[in-house]
């Protein structure tokens, strides 16, 4: 009889090749031949920027020990490391119901029997009271035949969110560099701005105690000397709120880091923050493989499309099998002797019959789920493409104002010059001078949000292309 049972599991494990529901096969997307920019961009090439690693990218010491200090310790990128755990340990458990599970197990009965009970027999028929029983065995537990696929499509649908949520983790740390690297330059930019300030106040009270001298010798009018002292008030003011700004930022990259609200080390100053000079997107197929929210969202699909084939399989039977193998004996040497072997059997069937429409419903539940998915799928894959190209027209757009705005700032300190020169030779009005002074300390102040604008754009730029999860 254990020949026929090994043959059953044989021929059981013979018919498991039949898998019903769809088979997953990537959708096919409308890839545009280029990223969308201002000015046409060469040849695509292979080579992307998101093929650098993020220490290759972001020069500065002091950001990439943040960055590091982040990746070990930030919440959000701990969290998604224990689901991609979670997910890890859900495909074991779902895998292994695909496996026989065996189990030992044992028992040892030992009874005394009365001789002056109701069914009490003469001492020479029992010559001995004592009564012992023994079992030990192996017990298949109830062991489901997949002849359908139902539970190689939960196996399969398991590993895809194991590979969703580890593409989800990839997700969180690119991300979180690119967040950390945000936060830090936008640091540096209010750092420089502060200086600004600082000097601009200097150079103003400067020309405020010129005002006064002249104002005292008569030479400045009252009114002179109001306005040299607004333009002082107006730097004053500036630096506070600055100064708020920074410790503010600080605040949030210790929060990104996992650490309690502190100072942050600088490193190199705002004005020598370097990034890659070019900006090769590479392939627009290319992106559809590298950023990790398009491929956790394809592995959702994935999950979604197995689903299907387990609904659809609630409607075939399902066979089980049951079992045990071992001994029964009054004695423990002889408990695995051969008349004592002790086996049984049991196969099982179940067939829904009526249901009331609930495998119907499930199916289509599972339909629809699929459908969403591919809608989110899809979704993901354009809006990747708008990244792409939004921080493409970024890059380019604000490097053009950059430019621009330099030559203005050289032009208005070339006019701030002169205007003083006038101004103290007796030549001109004060007001040329504090005019000239006041569009500088703006021009300035715009200088640096443009220059933090154009090194944003690389950073976005980076990510976008599905840069720094490696």
């Amino acid at each position: 009889m254990n020949y026929r049972a090994t043959a059953v599991l044989i021929a059981a494990g013979w018919v498991t090749g039949c898998t019903v529901g769809p088979n997953y096969h990537r959708p096919a997307v409308q890839v545009p031949p280029t990223f969308r920019a201002p000015d046409p961009l060469p040849p695509a090439q292979a080579t992307s920027m998101a093929d650098l690693k993020w220490w290759e990218v972001f020069k500065d010491e002091r950001l990439q020990d943040l960055i590091r200090a982040a990746l070990a310790a930030n919440y959000d990128l701990r969290t998604a490391v224990a689901r991609v755990e979670e997910a890890r340990a859900n495909l074991g458990v779902t895998r292994s119901n695909q496996f026989p599970q065996v189990s030992a197990s044992g028992n040892l009965q030992i009874t005394r029997l009365s001789r002056d009970g109701a069914f009490a027999l003469p001492a020479s028929l029992v010559p001995s009271q004592n009564r012992n029983w023994g079992e030990a065995g192996l017990n298949l537990l109830s062991f489901e035949v997949d002849i359908w696929g139902r539970l190689r499509r939960a196996t399969e649908a398991a590993r895809a969110n194991l590979l969703s949520a580890d593409d989800n983790r990839k997700e969180v740390v690119s991300t979180l560099v690119s967040d950390v690297a945000t936060a830090y330059l936008h640091l540096r930019e209010l750092d420089y701005e502060l200086a600004i300030s600082k000097e601009t106040l200097a150079t103003r009270q400067d020309s405020l105690n010129l005002t006064i001298s002249r104002q005292t010798g008569g030479v400045a009018t009252l009114l002179d000397l109001r306005q040299a002292e607004q333009l002082v008030d107006t730097a004053e003011e500036t630096i506070p709120t600055l100064q708020q700004q920074i410790e503010q930022t600080e605040n949030q990259i210790t929060l990104l880091l996992g650490r309690n609200p502190g100072g942050i080390v600088r490193g190199d100053d705002f004005m020598k923050q370097t990034l890659p000079p070019e900006v090769p997107a590479g392939l627009p197929s290319a992106l559809l493989e590298r950023r990790p929210d398009i491929l956790a969202a394809e592995q959702n699909l994935v999950a979604a499309n197995a689903n299907i084939g387990i609904a659809k399989a609630e409607y075939f039977p399902q066979i089980s099998l049951s079992g045990f193998l071992g001994g029964q004996s009054t004695q423990l040497s002889s408990l695995f002797n051969g008349p004592h072997s002790a086996w049984t059997f049991v196969p099982q069937i179940s067939q829904p019959i009526f249901t009331a429409g609930r495998l119907k419903s499930n199916v289509k539940f599972a339909q629809a789920q699929r459908e969403d998915a591919l809608v989110q799928y899809e979704r993901s894959i354009q809006t990747a493409f708008t990244d792409v190209s939004n921080a493409l027209i970024a890059h380019q757009r604000v490097r053009e104002g950059r430019v621009k705005q330099e030559a203005l700032v050289r032009t208005l300190q070339d006019r701030t010059r002169l205007a003083y020169l006038r101004y103290r030779g007796g030549v001109d009005t004060q007001l040329n001078a504090l005019d000239s002074d006041r569009d500088l300390f703006q021009a300035q102040l715009s200088l640096a949000e443009i220059r933090l604008n154009e090194l944003l754009s690389v950073v976005q730029l980076y990510k976008a292309l599905g840069g720094g999860w490696s």
